[in-house]
């Protein structure tokens, strides 16, 4: 029996949960309000929470759990990438705790960590798994990627963005229209409202597999810029459609790239991972795919999307599983 203590706190949400041999026992998570006042991340004030979190986010997840620490066979941490501040916070704690109980500490790649989350148990319903191999389209505020798995722990990117991730222009054009911050959830829910099909924004086109979203974004703030001279009202009169519209175009981009992998790998399993999986007309545009090329369509769980512990944890239990543990010496990297 492996029971893993999980860490996460790469950017603004502390987060801890305990696993037992694929089963998730607790998962919490204590967000940081404050940074919606300044419309994005404050590293600084993001570490200065984390500090004050983590003891007490660490000792609940024990508690939900039933577990003590003694019984707890390794910690595991995120690695990266991140903000180093922030990171800093949760791998000195994950050392510290991990020598006092002499237990082995694990390394975990956060992106690692938003695929691997398909793979937790729960032990009220039973969660779909995909099978090997599979695709997964992983989508967040700071990466957008293809990864291949040819198993938990065998990881290739074949597509990736070259400059913006797919998160960051959803967030960045929000923040043009005036929308609260975080600007994703805000575009979901009025995109609902709106016409896709009302404006058409620039759909750029690089090599192979990978991603661009920089001309979308740019494209997207010029006509802003046109159009509410003509009209200082356009913004607030057409938001819903300029939502509808924009999320359209993100998504179109997005699955482009993923059809022509599924045809070039000839793979059907094909799963979603990130903060942006949380997105209705993503999540709604993969199932309409999948049924009409024979995919099966893998979607994590609202829980498993934004960033938490659970996801750590169970990505270290694979890695403990398979003997790659860590030395007291390891370090944090914002990039990976």
């Amino acid at each position: 029996m492996a029971i893993i203590l999980g860490i996460e706190a790469s950017c603004d949400d502390t987060s801890a949960a305990v696993i037992r041999d694929g089963l998730i026992l607790s998962n919490v998570i204590a967000n940081q309000d404050v940074h919606k006042t300044y419309g994005g991340v404050i590293p600084e004030l993001a570490s200065r929470a984390h500090q004050q979190n983590i003891i007490p986010v660490v000792h609940r997840a024990l508690e939900l759990a039933q577990i003590d620490k003694k019984e707890l066979s390794a910690i595991a941490f995120t690695k990266g990438p991140g903000l180093m501040g922030s990171l800093l916070v949760g791998v000195s704690f994950a050392k510290g705790l991990a020598q006092s109980l002499n237990i082995p500490l694990v390394e975990v790649n956060h992106l690692q960590g938003h695929i691997l989350a398909h793979f937790i148990d729960d032990p009220v319903k039973e969660l779909p798994h995909p099978r090997f191999p599979f695709l997964c389209l992983l989508v967040s505020g700071g990466h957008t990627q293809l990864v291949a798995l040819q198993d938990p722990l065998s990881f290739e990117i074949i597509g990736q963005t070259i400059d913006d991730a797919a998160g960051e222009a959803f967030d960045k054009c929000a923040k043009v229209m005036g929308l609260l911050y975080p600007g994703g959830p805000v575009i979901d829910k009025l995109a609902k409202e709106g016409n896709p099909l009302a404006f058409t924004f620039t759909k750029p086109k690089v090599g192979g597999l990978n991603y661009s979203f920089s001309g979308l974004k740019t494209s997207f703030l010029y006509f802003l810029k046109d159009e509410v001279a003509k009209n200082l009202d356009f913004i607030e009169k057409n938001k819903a459609d300029l939502c509808a519209s924009l999320q359209h175009t993100i998504i179109s981009i997005l699955l482009e790239n993923l059809i022509k992998a599924s045809k070039e790998t000839g793979i059907k399993e094909i799963a979603a991972a990130g903060g942006v999986s949380a997105n209705s007309g993503l999540r709604k545009a993969l199932i309409t795919e999948g049924k009409k090329r024979g995919w099966n369509v893998y979607i994590p769980e609202f829980r498993f999307t934004t960033d938490n512990a659970a996801m750590i944890a169970i990505t270290g239990y694979f890695k403990f599983l398979d003997g790659q543990t860590s030395a007291l010496d390891v370090t944090p990297v914002t990039r990976i």
